[in-house]
């Protein structure tokens, strides 16, 4: 059986593991470098950009995250995750990871009390729109030759993106009760 990790420094990693639970996927809390050693996946969940950045630092979990993902482990960035996992951000804060080769922008949609739901296509996920919630969610300013926009706006911005083994959202499907792209990751779990 496969095992995915979720980054538990700070955000909302404990919805993620309950996600994946109802998906009777095995998991594991991930604090320590060590916590890495037999994960199948990992997933960055949403929460503040800046604490997990210094907190995974902290911690040592920065340069074994790099190489990890390096070597072809598939990774979920959620909203916080997704900024994470940038190769480049617009604001000089935090330091990304440089793993996917995106551009965002922190906060692109207003601050928390500008948090809002919608319903986005996601044609690659079966049954319909996913209703999405945004919370202080980032926004895809660019994006490389090799990443695949998942899910856009009718004006042209990007909610999700994949680029290989790795996958990111704007948004927050851990808050919702739509299993789906929790599904998709495992599957890129399942077949990596």
């Amino acid at each position: 059986m496969r095992k995915i990790g979720v980054l538990a420094v700070q955000g909302d990693f404990a919805e993620h593991i309950q996600a994946l639970s109802k998906l009777e996927v095995e998991t594991e809390e991930v604090r320590l470098p060590e916590h890495l050693s037999d994960l199948d996946g990992l997933i960055i969940p949403g929460g503040e950009s800046t604490s997990q950045s210094r907190l995974m630092e902290i911690y040592g979990l920065t340069t074994p995250v790099i190489e990890s993902v390096g070597n072809g482990m598939p990774v979920w960035g959620t909203c916080a995750g997704m900024i994470l996992l940038a190769g480049k951000l617009v604001e000089p804060h935090p330091v990304p990871l440089g793993l996917m080769d995106t551009k965002i922008q922190r906060n692109a949609y207003g601050r928390q009390v500008d948090s809002f739901e919608t319903d986005v296509s996601v044609p690659c996920l079966s049954g319909g729109d996913f209703r999405a919630i945004f919370i202080r969610a980032p926004k895809v300013v660019s994006v490389g030759s090799g990443v695949e926009a998942l899910s856009w706006s009718s004006d042209g911005d990007i909610f999700a993106v994949r680029e290989g083994h790795m996958l990111a959202t704007s948004f927050h499907p851990e808050l919702t009760n739509d299993l789906r792209f929790h599904e998709y990751f495992v599957d890129m779990v399942n077949s990596s």
